[in-house]
Parts: structure tokens; C-alpha cells; sequence
């Protein structure tokens, strides 16, 4: 079959690799229908993080189940199904305290499973998926082409906004602002006014994703950065920053301008990928009284209670595909990301 290979900085190829197969009676394998381009591919693309040896990527996929294992029980051959960017049991005690990113046997699309064995990348044709029962969550039935973009951001991007929100303590009649405006942060958006929030700031320089970003929700758009981007939230909030600041970049300058528009008392939700060496100021959280919270968002647990919004069409977080490629084409997918020509990109096999 054909799937995504990274080999190293902007060296992404579409090779030919073995067909996936049950090894253990707890997999399936899985045929896919749609996966995508995430911001955090891009570190490894740019080179930010090593490439230390070819390997398979990609870690949001959807798709239909070919096979299953013997032991498999909840996941049926023909079942449309959700896979969630990390692998999970779902019954451990961290899984069954909501931090499925944490489970005893987690691993992670495109490198060993919890029993060394290698698992495939999302961006492929199949993959075989370790611990399907706790891993996979089936659709109500098999989405259509509209339909199906929405359905794609449950693997990653709506869950991770979601936590970010949830992280910063969103709830009705609070005020937010949101560092990032790539797919994560707009998604954050959606979160944030799901969850009751009456003023939503976006921080965003792109014309599009400013208008993106109104649709989703948020009632206000600031286009400074830094000190000045702080300066101009308070000034929209009659001098007292938010109640939340979701951080979804991952950077040290995304970390600073969190926390210098937090209010005291507040609270940064964060889920942006660290990269390039995001640090805290303890003296600025303890001064202001403000908290830190968040971390790789826990999709899978989310997943089952956002379905039934994009399922309805309550919530189209598909929007932020604003390109499509054909999996043969995927290294022009990954420039597109990488030289924000599109917010997110959406890869058919």
C-alpha cells in the first residue's frame, strides 16, 4: 500500500510499504477514508525536531473497518470509525480519569506500540490499529462527503481546542482570548462559545482566518502581538484581561503573550506542541494569582461527547480545511502548511 514517509527536514515522500495485518486478537485494521496535515507534523518537517531515521506519519485519520481480531468486541467489519491521535485501552485508571494520553498502554500513530511492535502512520491507505475496542469510536453511521471534514477534526483539533478551553475553566458568561489562529485555536473558539463563553477575543494577523474565526464565534479580532497584543485585549475588556487565555501555539512568545493577557485570577488552558522553548514566569503566575493548565488533550475521552454537535451540524469545525490533496500529493500538503498558504490540509487516499 502507499503511505507517508518522513526522511527528514522538508523531505516527505509517498512510499510503497506492507499492507497491515493483525497481529494481536485486540487489533483491527482500518481503511482510510480521510486524514490530514497537523501544525505539530510541522516540527519534525522543519527540522525542529530530528528525523533521526525515515518512519511513518500522520496521526488523524478516519475510516472503515476491513478487519478485526478475535478479541475484538465493540468495533465491527464495516464500521465507520473515529481514531483518536494517540492509542488507548480505555479501561486503565488514567483512561477512566479522563487523561486517555496517559494510559498504561498508550502509544502514538507511527511508532512502536505498547508491545514494541510498529503501528502505521494515519497518512496512508490502512493502518493497523492496536486496541481498537478502547481506541476507535464508531459513527452513527458513514458520514458523506459534506459531512466528513467535521467528523475528521474529532481525530485531533476539535478535542484538542476543547481541552484548551476546558484547561482555562471556560464556562457561561466568561470572557476568552485565544493565542494561535491555525486549526487548534479556531477550533478553541468553537469550544469556548460551546461552552457558554459571552466575549471570545481572537488574536490573528490573516485576513481569512480572522473571518474564520468571527464564524466560529469570536466577537472581537486583535492583530498585535506581544505586549502590544496584551495591551489591546484589556483595552477591549475595560482594562481587566480574561478570565481564560487559550495558548495554542507553543512557543515561548505564545506562553508570554498568555500570560501577560490572563487576568489575575485567571487561567491559560494550554495545548500548543512546546517548540522552541516555551518557558513560565513563576513570579508572573504567583503575583497575579494566575494558573497554568492543560497539556496533550486527551481526544479520545472528548470524542463521543462532541460527536453529537457535528454530527447535528450545531458546530462545523470542518471548515478549517481550506485545501485538499491527494495522497500522492502530500508533500505539496505539508508546504502548504508549512508556508501558511492554507489553515489546515485535508489528505484523500
Amino acid at each position: 500500500m502507499r503511505a507517508t514517509v518522513i526522511h527528514g527536514p522538508r523531505d516527505v515522500r509517498v512510499e510503497q510499504v506492507p499492507d497491515p495485518v493483525i497481529h494481536r486478537p485486540t487489533d483491527a485494521v482500518v481503511r482510510v477514508v480521510a486524514a490530514c496535515v497537523c501544525g505539530s507534523d510541522l516540527w519534525a518537517y522543519r527540522g525542529v525536531r530530528p528525523t533521526r531515521a525515515p518512519h511513518r506519519t500522520g496521526h488523524e485519520f478516519v475510516g472503515v473497518v476491513e478487519e478485526v481480531g478475535a478479541d475484538v468486541r465493540r468495533v465491527r467489519v464495516g464500521d465507520f470509525v473515529v481514531a483518536p491521535f494517540s492509542i488507548c485501552d480505555n479501561t486503565c485508571v488514567h483512561c477512566r480519569n479522563g487523561v486517555h494520553t496517559s494510559c498504561e498502554q498508550v502509544a502514538w500513530w507511527g511508532s512502536p506500540d505498547h508491545d514494541g511492535l510498529p503501528t502505521d502512520g494515519g497518512q496512508g491507505e490502512h493502518v493497523r490499529v492496536p486496541l481498537a475496542d478502547g481506541t476507535l469510536v464508531v459513527t452513527p453511521e458513514h458520514p458523506d462527503a459534506a459531512l466528513l471534514p467535521h467528523v475528521l477534526t474529532l481525530t485531533d483539533v476539535l478535542g484538542t481546542g476543547h481541552h484548551a478551553a476546558l484547561a482555562a475553566g471556560v464556562h457561561a458568561g466568561s470572557s476568552v482570548a485565544v493565542v494561535g489562529d491555525g486549526a487548534v485555536g479556531l477550533c478553541g473558539i468553537i469550544a469556548a462559545r460551546r461552552l457558554g463563553a459571552e466575549r471570545v477575543v481572537a488574536m490573528s494577523r490573516n485576513p481569512a482566518r480572522q473571518a474564520l474565526a468571527r464564524r466560529f464565534g469570536a466577537t472581537d479580532v486583535v492583530e498585535e502581538r506581544g505586549d502590544e497584543g496584551a495591551a489591546a485585549v484589556l483595552d477591549l475588556l475595560g482594562g481587566v484581561g480574561p478570565d481564560g487565555v487559550l495558548e495554542c501555539v507553543g512557543t515561548k512568545e505564545s506562553m508570554a503573550q498568555a500570560l501577560a493577557t490572563v487576568r489575575p485570577g485567571g487561567r491559560v488552558g494550554f495545548v500548543g506542541v512546546p517548540a522552541g522553548g516555551p518557558e513560565l514566569s513563576v513570579q508572573t503566575m504567583f503575583g497575579g494569582n494566575k494558573g497554568v493548565v492543560g497539556g496533550v488533550a486527551p481526544v479520545r475521552g472528548y470524542i463521543e461527547g462532541l460527536l453529537p454537535d457535528v454530527w447535528a451540524g450545531t458546530i462545523e469545525p470542518g471548515l478549517v480545511f481550506d485545501a485538499t490533496f491527494a495522497l500522492d500529493h502530500v508533500a505539496d500538503a505539508y508546504r502548504a502548511m508549512d508556508e501558511r498558504t492554507c489553515t489546515k490540509a485535508l489528505v484523500l487516499p
